[in-house]
Order: structure tokens, then sequence, then C-alpha cells
């Protein structure tokens, strides 16, 4: 006859921690992560990582997941929020441990970007950064003093879009490095090839093609970084130097410039020259002021050109707009002089008209992520410490 009672025992004994382990589960008040497309063991949501349009997939996931997402690659948290409220809350309000940044191998560290603002981790030269431009261009008041030279750029701008039409995209370009390079450094561009000015789109390309997700296997393993150039696939470390070189002229000639000035007594005022006025700077104070102004131009130039971009092409899909943004301009300025920065409270459609097309067309629909300092409880969600923090709105 077979004795049962050894099975039973040890059948009764699993379902006991069976339960045990279920009833934990319900109990446990521990939180989860958000929810997000399910991954794979190891490699996570590598797969779900979107290489062309993230913001178009990222916005999918808000509207399957909810406002804030989660997904995990290769041992990375990364957390997608696809909601005003969610980012004002996380960003702005816990803002002491949501304020650093990511270590980009490539554009930060082999490139040299880590020094500028979009790149610099949380911390005292971050706040440095911070305070230089909120205090030479914090509010609306102190910007006034630049809308002359906007003005006078954009005057000259439109004479070379008369003149030349055809090549609408470099005026653009022309026109906002000139205007940023006036603000940031007092630099007045030549009319034709001034190497300032291609230095920065150089700079900038390099910098587009350098933070393109999963473009460079450096950003997937950071230990390649320390490999030699000769080295079978290392070409990536041949172009960070030439990129290097670029940023470095971008951050340095510019700044000598405003010195050089200043010893001869001839600077103009700029965002530089007011915060090199009557100081005499330890080495760390020259680095903050330096990639203060770089950063200034950085951010200055490529958005400012985006935008303008979105214009003209808002004008051209709808030109009902147009003609009601000319009939406003017609009524209020006249048709003997351009519009200024005095008739900008007596143009509600313009400014309306601008606000639009920064909605409409996003300079940066994914801009550049955060990473949270410490766990975090939001909303009931556990956001790990290191989580990648990607906005999408």
């Amino acid at each position: 006859m077979i004795n049962v009672a050894p099975t039973l025992f040890w059948l009764d004994l699993c379902l006991v921690g069976i339960g045990a382990y279920l009833v934990k589960q319900v109990l446990n008040k521990n939180p989860s992560y958000p929810p997000g497309p399910r991954g794979w063991p190891l490699i996570g949501n590598i797969q779900d990582i979107p290489q062309i349009k993230p913001w178009l997939t990222f916005a999918e996931w808000g509207k399957k997941y909810g406002a804030i997402s989660h997904v995990k690659v290769m041992g990375q948290h990364i957390i997608v929020l696809n909601s005003v409220k969610s980012t004002i809350a996380m960003l702005d309000k816990k803002g002491t441990i949501y304020s650093d940044r990511p270590v980009l191998p490539m554009s930060g560290e082999l490139v040299g970007w880590k020094h500028s603002l979009g790149l610099l981790p949380y911390g005292d030269r971050f706040r440095q950064y911070r305070k230089n431009i909120h205090q030479i261009m914090g509010s609306r008041a102190a910007l006034n003093v630049y809308h002359l030279i906007e003005e006078i750029e954009t005057r000259r701008f439109l004479k070379r879009v008369f003149s030349n039409p055809e090549q609408l995209q470099a005026h653009i370009r022309h026109t906002a490095g000139a205007i940023i390079l006036r603000i940031s450094h007092g630099y007045e561009v030549k009319e034709n090839d001034d190497p300032f000015i291609d230095l920065a789109d150089s700079a900038m390309d390099h910098f587009s093609r350098s933070t393109v997700p999963g473009a460079f296997i450096v950003d997937t393993m950071p230990f390649l970084a320390n490999v030699p150039e000769w080295f079978p696939g290392a070409g990536f470390k041949r172009l960070a130097r030439e990129c290097r070189q670029t940023l470095k002229e971008l951050v340095d000639l510019p700044y000598k410039f405003v010195k050089d000035q200043m010893d001869a007594g001839i600077a103009p005022m700029s965002f530089t020259s007011n915060l090199l006025e009557g100081r005499i700077l330890s080495a760390e104070e020259d680095h903050v002021v330096k990639w203060s102004a770089a950063s200034l131009y950085a951010a200055g130039a490529e958005a400012t050109v985006s935008t303008v971009y979105s214009l003209f092409l808002a004008m051209t899909l709808f030109p009902d707009v147009q003609k009601k943004a000319q009939a406003e301009i017609d009524a209020v300025v006249g048709t003997d002089r351009l519009p200024a920065f005095a008739d900008r409270n007596s143009l509600p459609y313009i400014e309306a008209l601008v606000t639009e097309i920064l909605r409409w067309n996003v300079v940066g629909p994914t801009p550049i992520p955060h990473r949270v300092t410490e766990d975090d409880i939001h909303e009931g969600y556990l956001i790990p410490k290191g989580s990648l923090i990607i906005t999408n709105i």
C-alpha cells in the first residue's frame, strides 16, 4: 500500500507558501513603478525605445498608460511625463531632486558639452550659471535694453530677404546668430561668411548629431570611451575629437573677443561684459562666465531659428491667418514704418500668433532628460534614484 501522507504534507506546505506569498503581495504597501510596456529579461524595453520622432511614441504611451509611464533599458529606469501637471509637480515643485542631468558619454564627456547649462549636473556651478543668466536677462524689464539690437538686425534681415529670397533659411540662421552674439558677446557679425556664425553652425550641428539616441555605441557601452582611436569600431573617438575642437573654439574665441575689447576700452554692453566688468576672476569664476555666455548662445540661436522657420511655414499653410496679422499691423502701425517693440501691447493678435507658433511646432518636443538624485514616491509610484525623466508636453 502506497503511503501518500508525505506527498500530501509537501503539497500542503507548498499551498501554504503560495498563499502566504499572495497575501503578502496583497497587503504589501511598497509602491510599484509607473505602468508601461512590458520588457524582456536583461535587455528590458530596448526594443520599445523609438529612434525616430520619439515624442509620437511617448504620446501613445500617455494615452495607454496615463500621464506617467515607465520603461527600463539595460538596467536604466526611464520615466516619461505626458502632462503639464505631472511635469510641474515633479521638475518644478521637487526641483531639488529632479534637476540633475544624465551623463551622456558621447556629447557630454567626449565632445565636452557637459560644461554647458543643458548638460550640467545640478549643483553650485549649475546654480551660478542660472543666477548669471537671470541677473542679466531674467525679466522683461531686463530684456528691454536689447530691443534696439533686435530691431536693427531684423531690418537687416528683411533687406537680405528682399535681395535674395531663395536663401531664406540662410538669412534666418545668420540673423538669429547675429542677434544672440550681439547680446551674449557684443559682437557685430559680418554681412557674409562670418567666422563666428560658421563656427556656431558647425558646433550646433555636432551637438545635434552627438545627442541622437542610439547613434553611438559608446552611449550604450560607456566603457568604450577609454579605447584608443585606432581600435576597431572606435571611429566615434575621432569624430568626438573634431567636435571637441570646434566646441572649444566656439566657447573660447568670442570670450577672448570680449576681453580684448574691454582691454581696449571699446567693448559694447553685452551679457559677458556685464559679468566681467570691474571683477578679477578666479579660474572657476572665469569658467562659469565663459560657459554661461556660450550656453546662452547655444540655446538662443537654435531655438530662434526653429521658431522663425515655423512662422514662415505657418504663414504659407494658413494665408487667412497671415491676412489677419497683416491687417492688425496696418491698423496699428500703419504702412510707413515697420513694427517695433513699443507697439507690442497694441498688437494682441500678433502676440497670440507668436504664442501659437511656439505651441504648434514645439522647438524641442523631448528636451534633454533630467535625472532624479534620490528615490521618490509620486502619486503612489516609485521613481527610483538615477531614473531619467523625459518630458513630452
